[in-house]
């Protein structure tokens, strides 16, 4: 079929302005592929730890800081198709089997998604109090008290240079044990298993707080979710 020279000029002032769309070839499309790694719904509104956590910062916190990290986790899984169908748990436990070159980006990014999935999983409205059952008693055999626990886990956290995690952790031999890590890094890579996390990054905290991460660290016992902690102590001893 001929077109008129009006008719070509017009398709491609059309395709110029980048408008032009190529007809269908009738072929089914090939759906678009979902990224591996997503970032998980919160299991609560942003405002339900209120006033302890502020809406705005666990906005800002999940919907950008996670997101980013899972963004440039996406983007190293696909620059290294042999990490395709891991876990982020099997990238973040095992970075000697991450090629070199992503496995900083994976460290960093695949432990800040890690982390922050854990983080958001420990926490509910209506939370803190004291473990009960098992837990508790782990705890006060480890640390002589819940007392105790605390105030050694917050001094883990206040001890944080700059940005990182505290965490009660589960070793190699079963026990618990607190401990520190800077940025994103997870128990995991070091054959820990992580019960819960604290994040002490600046963002987690600094609109409510500003620089007193004391009184975050304070406030935010006030949300942990001790069902949801005592809910790992089995896997991660498995």
């Amino acid at each position: 079929m001929k077109i008129s020279r009006r008719e070509a000029l017009g398709t491609m002032a059309v395709a110029a302005a980048g408008l032009w769309v190529a007809p269908s070839t009738g072929g089914a499309e090939e759906p678009a592929k979902a990224a591996p790694f997503e970032v998980p719904a919160l299991p609560y509104g942003f405002d339900a730890l209120e006033p302890h956590l502020d809406a705005e910062t666990m906005r800002i916190h999940h919907d950008k800081h996670h997101a980013a990290y899972v963004a440039r986790l996406n983007e190293a899984v696909a620059a290294a198709p042999v990490l395709a169908g891991r876990t982020v748990e099997e990238l973040v436990g095992g970075l000697e089997r991450v090629p070199e070159s992503v496995r900083t980006a994976v460290r960093n990014h695949g432990g800040g998604h890690l982390n922050h999935t854990l983080f958001w999983a420990s926490m509910k409205p209506g939370g803190g109090g004291v473990p009960a059952g098992r837990l508790a008693s782990e705890i006060a055999a480890a640390f002589g008290s819940q007392e105790s626990f605390v105030e050694r886990f917050t001094a883990a956290a206040l001890g944080v240079f700059g940005s990182g995690w505290a965490w009660l952790a589960v070793g190699a031999r079963g026990e618990l044990a607190i401990e520190a890590t800077a940025n994103q890094d997870s128990p995991l890579a070091a054959g820990r298993r992580p019960l819960l996390g604290l994040d002490v990054w600046e963002h987690a905290y600094y609109l409510r707080y500003q620089n007193r991460r004391a009184e975050y660290v304070k406030a935010w016992w006030n949300v942990v979710d001790w069902t949801a902690v005592a809910a790992r102590l089995g896997p991660a001893r498995a």
